[in-house]
């Protein structure tokens, strides 16, 4: 088995085992939209509350857009099962492909909310959401947890088979606990329990950033496929290049520094495209920050151009800017691996 091999989520079929993770104000439409061009095995969705879709929110249905995409994953928040019913439903109504759940989720904003990690703390309750998510769509559902609530309460082999029994089709496990949030490093090796738990594939996800990490992560933990999050910050490619690398025994390497201002335009004009000028010249900041980082040596005025790009409102002005940067940027750069 390589990450190149195809793997199944109940019928849907999917080219590869190295997937790119929900994330807050990441995870939106263009930049899925590049890393399934890039060869990812699978993206999802930015986390999307239940209850606001359910109420026609409008920053909350973008967030649930697949448009586009040749297989689309909405990721569900919630903490009722009326509610996860509900927005499963309109997911699946939108073109979701699969739909997974967030049980792992960190954030306090939504774990005092007692939803994301937060259901770890009560798997009856749990189950009774993701049983209600299964029942009402027609799709595959995933879910995705952590190791537990805390270093007491590793639950997630339990939590995992509830998933199975219930109908799910994978789940995915950070190797953390709520309590540690990003703190240390993630414990592939923990994830085996599940992975002995369950009969269906498991994800390993945490601190993978690179392919000797994901070779690493497959080996530790036993996992089917290995999920990317951080690591793809600024790097839309990099799933698929893990993927290519996996299979062929390599590393994966960035894309030459023009072809990274390519890329970095175009997902800059899609964010204005899909948010409108004044929120997506703001939303892109980050991005274009990250894309910058890709470059080899502060020396060759990364700093200077993040503070002119950051106080533009300008996408004429910032889009040159970019443009000329890595147009004179040697094309040496820092290893996407």
């Amino acid at each position: 088995m390589t990450a190149m091999a195809p793997i199944s989520v109940g019928p849907v079929a999917l080219p590869n085992r190295v997937f790119v993770a929900p994330m807050s104000g990441v995870s939106d439409l263009p930049f899925r939209r590049l890393a399934h061009e890039f060869g990812a095995g699978m993206v999802v969705s930015e986390m999307v509350a239940c209850e606001t879709l359910a109420g026609g929110d409008p920053e909350t249905q973008v967030r649930a857009e697949g448009e586009g995409l040749p297989v689309h994953v909405v990721q569900l928040a919630g903490r009722e099962a009326h509610w996860m019913a509900e927005g499963a439903r309109l997911a699946v109504a939108g073109g979701a492909d699969i739909v997974d759940i967030n049980m792992g989720c960190p954030a306090r904003r939504v774990t005092t909310g007692l939803s994301g990690s937060a259901l770890m703390r009560d798997l009856d309750h749990a189950t009774s959401l993701i049983a209600a998510v299964v029942e009402a769509v027609d799709v595959p559902v995933t879910l995705k947890m952590r190791l537990g609530w805390d270093e007491r309460s590793l639950n997630a082999p339990d939590l995992a088979r509830r998933a199975e029994q219930a109908g799910v089709a994978m789940v995915t496990v950070h190797g953390r606990t709520r309590c540690q949030f990003y703190k240390g490093t993630a414990d592939w090796a923990a994830v085996r329990a599940v992975v002995g738990a369950v009969s269906i594939p498991v994800v390993v996800n945490g601190d993978i950033t690179d392919a000797a990490g994901a070779r690493e992560a497959l080996t530790q933990s036993g996992a089917s496929a290995v999920m990317i999050g951080r690591g793809a910050y600024g790097r839309p490619w990099i799933a698929g290049a893990v993927a290519r690398a996996l299979a062929g025994g390599g590393e994966a390497v960035a894309p030459p520094a023009r072809e990274i201002g390519e890329i970095a335009i175009r997902h800059y004009e899609a964010l204005l495209t899909l948010y409108g000028r004044d929120l997506g010249v703001r939303i892109a900041r980050k991005h274009l920050g990250w894309y910058l980082d890709q470059v080899t040596g502060p020396e060759q005025g990364a700093d200077l151009l993040k503070r002119e790009i950051f106080a533009s409102l300008d996408p004429a002005k910032v889009l040159g800017a970019v443009g000329l940067y890595f147009d004179e940027t040697p094309d040496g750069v820092r290893r996407a691996a």
